[in-house]
């Protein structure tokens, strides 16, 4: 996650302020949109979320954006540099965005964001996803829907039935390990002793 703090127009922060009504913040969200979203899908990628909340004294405006491959800490931090170059321009223009200081967090989705659109099941091929009372692997999505393999069998869902799934954190099993792998552990930790030990 790429962060950036400033006040706004290089003012000095203003002073405390009482929280903004939740109108005015659904208004600041659109026009941060309607700046933002052209900048993400020029660089090829997709705003999953844009959001902005009071922390304190200050507004956090969070910028969740993602692509087929997903992205790396270079492609976050270059998004963010021209989000906050695309932000600092429309200030210049008199569009008063953030009214004072603000914190800009790029970012990419966890795994814990909601699968609800084609492309987020897409993008989760090859992972264990629950939706619903159904567990499974997805193993295949088109235009109709998400296929899932469900204990060696594969079931289709179709788009408008699914819900949001959630992927499912997997951790090796312990049978998994090889001995051999055991053994080396177990070398390393006893020659650990016996460097302790002299």
């Amino acid at each position: 996650m790429a962060q950036r703090s400033r006040a706004a127009g290089g003012r000095p922060a203003p002073g405390p302020r009482p929280a903004a009504p939740r109108g005015d913040l659904a208004a600041r969200r659109a026009r941060l949109r309607a700046v933002v979203e052209p900048v993400v899908d020029s660089a090829g990628y997709d705003l999953e979320d844009l959001n902005i909340s009071r922390a304190g004294r200050r507004f956090v405006v969070r910028v969740v954006v993602d692509r087929d491959g997903g992205l790396d800490l270079d492609a976050v931090a270059d998004m963010s540099r021209a989000v906050s170059v695309a932000l600092d321009a429309a200030e210049e223009e008199g569009d008063e965005l953030v009214a004072g200081e603000y914190q800009l967090e790029v970012s990419s989705p966890g795994v814990d964001r909601p699968l609800t659109l084609p492309r987020h099941w897409r993008r989760n091929i090859g992972r264990l996803v629950k939706v619903g009372p159904i567990t499974g692997r997805v193993v295949g999505v088109d235009d109709a829907g998400v296929m899932l393999d469900v204990a060696g069998e594969h079931t289709a869902i179709a788009h408008g039935d699914l819900g949001p799934g959630r992927v499912q954190v997997e951790f090796s099993r312990a049978e998994e390990v090889a001995d051999d792998d055991l053994a080396e552990f177990d070398d390393d930790d006893e020659d650990g002793l016996e460097d302790e030990q002299r």
